[in-house]
């Protein structure tokens, strides 16, 4: 690897459909009007898988084992289920089915030698996935949000179709996609060598 070249942050991520994500941009919208918090209408609806650093030279190879990863599963459906939070923080909406997720997740950790340059920039697969309302809270904002969202229901379902892969360069801001995975449910092919 060249020393001087840069680093790109990258996301792989879930995105509700349409309907559903403009849905959640409501009440991301609600939260930022009513406590004073801008930051909540900055992170997209998204269900985040993995997120890593890597050089730009190495991305071929880590789409193509993401790519055969997404084809060889099948699209599944997540159900969303009123809110949750992580004290003093952050208001999410909470994921009630995880099993797909936790199993994606594990197929998904194949690919962790192709996605960490150095040991500084380890991957950080996400093993409780959430769609954030509202992150890096004051306490007061914490505090008022969490008795309003503690007390609202939020139901909703979604058929998961792809995975994402964002990217921005590192300290930068503005996450971009730059490719959808579908899932095909595909079996992968294996390549026999000839041993003559």
């Amino acid at each position: 690897m060249i020393m001087n070249e840069s680093i790109n942050e990258y996301l792989l991520v879930i995105q509700p459909n349409e309907d559903l994500y403009e849905r959640i941009m409501i009440l991301k919208k609600h939260f930022s009007d009513n406590y004073q918090c801008p930051q909540a209408l900055h992170l997209k609806p998204q269900i985040t898988l993995i997120k890593f650093s890597q050089y730009e030279l190495a991305e071929s190879r880590f789409v193509n084992r993401l790519r055969n990863i997404a084809t060889a599963n099948p699209s599944f459906k997540i159900t969303l289920n009123d809110f949750g939070s992580l004290p003093s923080h952050t208001i999410y909406v909470n994921i009630q089915t995880t099993n797909q997720l936790a199993e994606l997740t594990k197929e998904l950790k194949q690919v962790q030698a192709y996605i960490k340059p150095d040991a500084q920039h380890k991957p950080h697969f996400i093993t409780e996935p959430i769609i954030s309302i509202a992150y890096k809270l004051l306490p007061w904002q914490y505090e008022k949000g969490w008795l309003e969202y503690s007390n609202t229901h939020f139901n909703a379902s979604f058929m998961v179709n792809e995975i994402l892969l964002l990217k921005k360069k590192e300290g930068t801001n503005g996450y971009k996609t730059i490719e959808r995975f579908p899932l095909l449910n595909q079996v992968r092919k294996l390549e026999q060598a000839s041993i003559f």
